[in-house]
């Protein structure tokens, strides 16, 4: 009789403290795979359809809420979702369910072995009518989907309690530093290492969701590639999903804008990190490690004003002359653009915050975010047990620091004419960015 009672007694206990920590929690995902001829997007020197299916693609809806607030966090296998995307379909979720903008989050794990999303990265294509009608249709399917996952998973919470913890893994690096090192130079080669992670868990006590974040570029695979799968990130989730039947994993991409697996090349080597980040993050969740979040949630979203250096149209007639068919493209979108009257001054860049209690924040950055924002944040909030997110909401170029910007080449530069952008950003990004940070913290708490 003891023992029952002791039993008992601690049965109630955590019946009680479960309850008292709980969220509501909705998941859901879809197959985001293209079902008939597809486009791969990432490299410019890809020049057919998609030849096969390596593994699907998925877009995962994870929701959570009390009494007073709610989040919505949205994880896509793909290079990165347009403006028109995000917006349109955060529009209808609101209609749909009154999901807020800074209620929504999007994140995508910038497989380079994905279809294209229209119109991101347009300038690396040139497709015919029946090609573009191709690209335009999986683009609607892709909106049609997300508002399918985010519904599902909205109506799908129970109870739960979440949890949070960190791991590492070890196979990025700074290719630039690494660029610079094979031309005889040295650059600073700054890498963040971080794996932070969510374990959501029933009152049954099974595993419902997992959700892990990494900064690295999903580029193992090269453009010589033309089978549509995740890369590592994918892989990750697949090596999750199988050593935890129940629960549905989640990626979402951290400040990896400089940041490359190495080695890479092959499909054997994208299995070999995804395998490697997916131990790392079971072992911590089947730890006795990771903390209770408070069944608090709070969120801030804001668009702030990012310069481009000034090119005069000039330049852009020069532009049109040249025999490379990319600046050809672009020039003639911004010619088009400064002769409608259209402002190409300025980007309106999105920033987002979200507190979970107080054990957990993410900040989710537009764009292909280097890895000085995740470092400099969380240096400058230790306090705050942050993940800073790029590749959020939106991906319209590369959002190079002060650094960078100062040092030249890819990310800060030439990158600027695949995506279709008027030309690198004015100096003090890295600081405008900063304040914004600042303040999104400040709103979130």
């Amino acid at each position: 009789m003891k023992i029952r009672f002791v039993l008992f007694v601690y049965l109630a206990t955590m019946t009680t403290c479960f309850s008292q920590t709980a969220m509501q929690v909705g998941i859901a995902k879809i197959n985001i795979t293209p079902t008939s001829t597809a486009f791969l997007t990432g490299y410019a020197n890809r020049d057919k359809p998609a030849e096969g299916v390596l593994h699907d693609l998925w877009a995962k809806a994870l929701v959570l809420s009390n009494k007073n607030e709610k989040m919505i966090l949205v994880t896509t296998d793909l290079l990165g979702l347009s403006h028109q995307v995000s917006t349109e379909v955060a529009e209808k979720v609101k209609e749909k369910l009154g999901i807020e903008r800074r209620q929504l989050l999007f994140n995508s794990s910038h497989t380079h072995s994905g279809p294209m999303i229209w119109p991101s990265l347009s300038v690396i294509a040139e497709y015919s009518p029946q090609d573009q009608k191709i690209v335009s249709a999986y683009t609607q399917v892709l909106v049609d989907k997300l508002i399918q996952v985010i519904t599902d998973a909205y109506a799908n919470q129970e109870p739960m309690q979440v949890f949070v913890g960190h791991t590492s893994a070890d196979f990025a690096i700074n290719r630039r530093a690494l660029a610079a090192q094979k031309n005889g130079l040295s650059l600073p080669g700054p890498i963040d290492h971080d794996v932070p992670v969510l374990k959501i868990m029933n009152s049954a006590g099974e595993i419902k969701g997992v959700l892990f974040g990494y900064a690295c570029h999903n580029t193992t695979l090269m453009g010589n590639n033309y089978l549509i799968n995740g890369d590592y990130a994918g892989f990750a989730q697949l090596d999750i999903e199988k050593k935890i039947p129940t629960a549905t994993a989640f990626f979402m991409l951290g400040c990896a804008g400089d940041q490359n697996p190495e080695p890479r090349g092959t499909v054997e080597l994208a299995q070999k990190h995804g395998n490697s980040l997916g131990d790392q993050v079971v072992n911590l969740v089947h730890s006795s490690t990771l903390k209770p979040i408070k069944n608090e949630i709070q969120s801030y979203f804001s668009f702030i004003p990012l310069k481009f250096k000034k090119v005069p149209a000039a330049d852009y007639q020069k532009d049109l002359q040249s025999s490379d068919k990319f600046i050809q493209r672009r020039a003639k979108l911004m010619l088009e653009a400064y002769n409608k009257g259209w402002n190409t001054d300025y980007y309106q860049y999105p920033v987002q915050g979200i507190r979970l209690g107080n054990e957990f924040r993410v900040i989710a950055l537009g764009g292909e975010v280097v890895v000085d924002y995740s470092l400099r944040t969380k240096k400058k909030f230790p306090d705050k047990n942050i993940f800073v997110a790029g590749y959020s909401n939106e991906v319209m170029c590369y959002i190079p620091s002060e650094r960078v910007l100062q040092e030249g080449g890819y990310e800060a530069d030439s990158s600027m004419i695949y995506y279709g952008m008027p030309g690198p950003f004015e100096k003090g990004i890295e600081e405008k960015i900063m304040e914004a940070i600042h303040l999104t913290i400040k709103k979130i708490k």
